[in-house]
């Protein structure tokens, strides 16, 4: 078991060196945000998929081109639009004619989501039909067409953007669109030396070259990997506690029943489990700490808490309650 163990260790070094490379690579064209960038790899690692929220200008797009330039994989770039229809993400059948024989048949088309990286950018640009063409394929990796199912290459991650002050034209992601998101990124602006050396990097004639660092055949292995990163009971508990702790009914955090709607389901648990494993893996470590679920709970509770009216209306977002339940819940002694 020994030797297995530090089998696993060997190798988690030789991948950290690989994700350093990575983050090294994707610093070519991104300059700052470093914390979305563990975030994105965090997700690519824990095998789910992202949603990223931010105002206009702040590369959300660049950003996701750029890791999918450095990540041997297939990339496939979906604009949602008003007027994007369903069969424009999945595919849809032709009418094809077997010269041979002369006899017509129906072939299945495929469409941009056969691919292992997708960017869906401003995906709260399509309607609610549209948008729900990717729940199979987000949550079974599988996509089905009539009476066929057809399986999705794996790796598989969908990366979603989204602009949070031009409502006009928007469709809001329904819940459970909205729960098959591993994490809920929110980009902030960039510090003042960062604006700076973003302004110097973009506005000049120099192009950086990106090299591929990770192959498909290495995420996969990686997402196998943060499967071993062990977590102990006391830990689970903790996680645990704190998703009961986000529910109005079961709840002994006034604030949360004061000011929330809805909580969190057990797809939380879960959540903050694997991203808190991928976390601890991105840093090189085997054993989750409860600082790693503390990183994640944020962009994991983000979009499953729901607020009532009262904490709109004040101001009261669901990062404020998870911040108070962070503070009020404690991890047991065993």
């Amino acid at each position: 078991m020994d030797k297995e163990l530090q089998q696993i260790a060997s190798e988690v070094e030789g991948f950290s060196e690989k994700l350093t490379a990575l983050k090294k690579e994707i610093g070519k064209v991104i300059i700052g945000q470093e914390e979305t960038v563990s975030q994105l790899l965090i997700t690519f690692l824990a095998g789910g998929h992202a949603l990223l929220e931010g105002v206009p200008g702040l590369a959300k797009t660049l950003m996701i081109r750029t890791l999918s330039n450095a990540i041997d994989l297939k990339f496939k770039r979906i604009q949602f639009t008003p007027d994007l229809m369903p069969s424009d993400i999945i595919g849809t059948e032709i009418l094809e004619e077997d010269h041979t024989t002369g006899k017509k048949f129906f072939k299945f088309n495929k469409g941009p989501i056969f691919s292992n990286i997708i960017l869906a950018d401003e995906i709260n640009r399509t309607p609610p039909k549209t948008q729900a063409a990717l729940l199979e394929a987000m949550q079974e990796f599988e996509v089905t067409y009539g009476d066929k199912t057809y399986s999705l290459d794996k790796p598989f991650f969908i990366l979603a953007t989204q602009n949070p002050i031009e409502q006009s034209g928007t469709f809001v992601l329904p819940e459970a669109q909205q729960d098959r998101f591993l994490l809920y990124i929110k980009i902030g602006y960039p510090t003042d030396e960062e604006e700076t050396q973003i302004l110097k990097a973009t506005t000049g004639t120099k192009k950086a070259q990106l090299n591929k660092v990770l192959s498909g055949v290495d995420i996969v292995r990686l997402q196998q990997l943060v499967r071993e990163v062990s977590i102990s009971d006391g830990l689970i508990q903790y996680v645990s506690d704190i998703i009961r702790a986000t529910r109005p009914d079961t709840t002994q955090v006034d604030y949360v029943k004061q000011w929330v709607d809805w909580g969190a389901g057990p797809r939380a648990g879960q959540a903050m489990i694997l991203t808190a494993k991928a976390n601890a893996l991105l840093e090189g470590r085997l054993a989750v700490t409860p600082e790693d679920l503390q990183t994640v709970a944020l962009s994991v509770l983000r979009h499953r808490v729901l607020v009532n009216f009262r904490a709109d209306a004040e101001g009261i977002t669901s990062d404020i309650v998870t911040q108070e339940i962070l503070k009020a819940v404690q991890l047991r002694n065993k």
